[in-house]
């Protein structure tokens, strides 16, 4: 088959490689779509210290089963189109047993632990039918867009620990994929006035197909003055970082109303991680600082149902489809920045 192998940090190519082989009670998925993240990008370019090269990656899947293992038993069939996301939880540290599998503290991930989806054929490991994050869809749903459920289920988790809801002034601070996404989610959430802002002209200009009420580039206005403006100076009930820059979480706490919520939502790099945040305002505000990461399985759930009804608008995150054999083409574009998501059709 055919399979995008990462040699080295940017050393990648289509290569054929054996299909695999099938769990006694796994599944082999035919893989119909996978999508491209940021943390791919990070391993495209830079390795990642739970990726062991040479190795297949991609772990924002969709695919129609193909095989099931000898003694599978479970609920999914040959043909069934499933939504596969990569978390696969140990479900025996504390807080898989108090099902708080969002925090679980040994948990693996397709295309770390086992080959990823950016091939034409995936095996889909017994544990992750057990303990992961893998769901039919309706057969109407795109592929592509059960594929991204995966970024989506993180956000949904984010939202629900920050309260998102009805007549919320919500700031986004990023407006990459993520960044598009929490300004959809926080409309379906209900909330009564979206503020989206970056520093780049064309993440800009691809949020802007999501309707946020106001776009400002930080890059040409400050940030914490405009949304006080907006606000009639009373600054957002939430704040959104979807970024990766200290600086944004102290300008997020800074431009954060009175008992307002602050989703830290971006990680920072590991050598600049301490911003210099003015505690102050957290205490004298009564703010709230919310760390959030991954999700649990009813946070992918809720993506695809959310997806299927429409609610948040799927196709609209896909900038750019690409067949499997353009890869270099598509990833070198997402690399400069040119594409707002990137999905990858076998």
């Amino acid at each position: 088959m055919k399979a995008v192998v990462v040699n080295a940090p940017m050393d990648f190519e289509i290569k054929d490689v054996p299909v695999p082989q099938c769990d006694e009670q796994g599944l082999i998925i035919k893989v119909l779509a996978c999508g491209l993240c940021g943390s791919d990008l990070r391993t495209l370019r830079s390795g990642h210290r739970k990726v062991k090269l040479p190795w297949i990656i991609g772990h924002e899947i969709s695919g129609m089963v193909e095989q099931t293992g000898r003694t599978y038993s479970g609920e999914f069939k040959e043909g069934d189109m499933l939504s596969v996301a990569p978390l696969v939880f140990c479900g025996k540290c504390e807080f898989c047993l108090e099902q708080r599998y969002e925090l679980c503290e040994n948990y693996l991930e397709i295309a770390q632990a086992w080959p990823g989806g950016f091939a034409e054929y995936m095996a889909v490991p017994a544990e992750a039918l057990k303990l992961g994050t893998i769901r039919a869809v309706p057969e109407n749903l795109d592929p592509a867009v059960a594929a991204i459920a995966e970024p989506i289920s993180s956000c949904i988790h984010a939202q629900e620990k920050g309260g998102v809801a009805k007549g919320d002034t919500v700031v986004v601070i990023g407006t990459g994929p993520i960044g598009c996404t929490h300004v959809e989610l926080a409309r379906a959430n209900g909330a009564k006035r979206i503020i989206a802002a970056d520093i780049s002209e064309s993440r800009l200009r691809f949020c802007g197909a999501f309707e946020p009420d106001h776009l400002i580039n930080a890059a040409e206005a400050d940030l914490v003055e405009e949304v006080k403006r907006l606000t009639d100076g009373r600054g957002a009930e939430v704040v959104i970082t979807a970024n990766p820059v200290p600086s944004t979480q102290v300008e997020a706490v800074e431009m954060a109303k009175k008992a307002g919520r602050i989703l830290i939502f971006g990680g920072l790099p590991a050598d600049n991680c301490r911003p210099a945040i003015d505690m102050n305002l957290v205490h004298y505000n009564a703010l709230h600082i919310i760390g959030t990461t991954i999700f649990a399985p009813r946070h992918h759930e809720m993506a695809i149902k959310l997806l299927a009804e429409g609610k948040i608008r799927g196709e609209k995150l896909i900038s750019h489809k690409f067949d499997l054999s353009r890869f270099r083409e598509g990833a070198m574009m997402a690399l400069e920045g040119k594409v707002l998501k990137a999905v990858f059709l076998p």
